[in-house]
């Protein structure tokens, strides 16, 4: 699948969270969301992803964004990641990867040399009319919450 790009409809999604509730892309009509997949819990990259988000999420939520990551973990830890590092944001336990592919962030990577399939960490904001305003494929990862600030703001 291609990637999404700003002006496109953003896919509908249902999946479930750290706790086992429901949530869809229908909880956010109305709302901007910033949407956030990442390859896996307690990594350094995704930790520092994460943190970033959790330490600007105030001034995120004041400019009437809510976050809501997504990876493939388990919902279970999914909620040893957000107690560890006290995220204020909801995780999504993609295990079927189904929201991953539908947003197109999964794909070829390489490491050491090699080729295999994950998680393409992506950030996709979504306006509240339900369409893709941004898109953050190069995403730094310790200074997420300024890089999409600078561009959203």
């Amino acid at each position: 699948m291609s990637m999404l790009k700003p002006g496109d409809k953003a896919p509908e999604f249902s999946g479930k969270d750290q706790n086992g509730a429901p949530i869809s892309l229908l909880d956010y009509k109305g709302k901007k969301l910033i949407l956030y997949f990442y390859p896996k819990d307690n990594t350094p990259g995704c930790t520092a992803e994460a943190c970033s988000l959790r330490d600007g999420y105030e001034e995120l939520t004041k400019l009437g964004f809510d976050v809501v990551g997504v990876s493939a973990d388990s919902e279970k830890s999914h909620q040893e990641f957000i107690g560890k590092f006290n995220l204020p944001f909801r995780l999504i336990s993609d295990t079927s990867q189904e929201i991953i592919k539908a947003y197109g962030a999964w794909g070829e990577k390489k490491m050491y040399g090699k080729s295999y399939e994950g998680i393409l960490r992506t950030t996709f904001v979504v306006g509240a009319d339900g369409r893709i305003e941004k898109v953050f494929d190069k995403v730094k990862t310790a200074d997420h919450v300024s890089q999409i600030l600078s561009e959203m703001a």
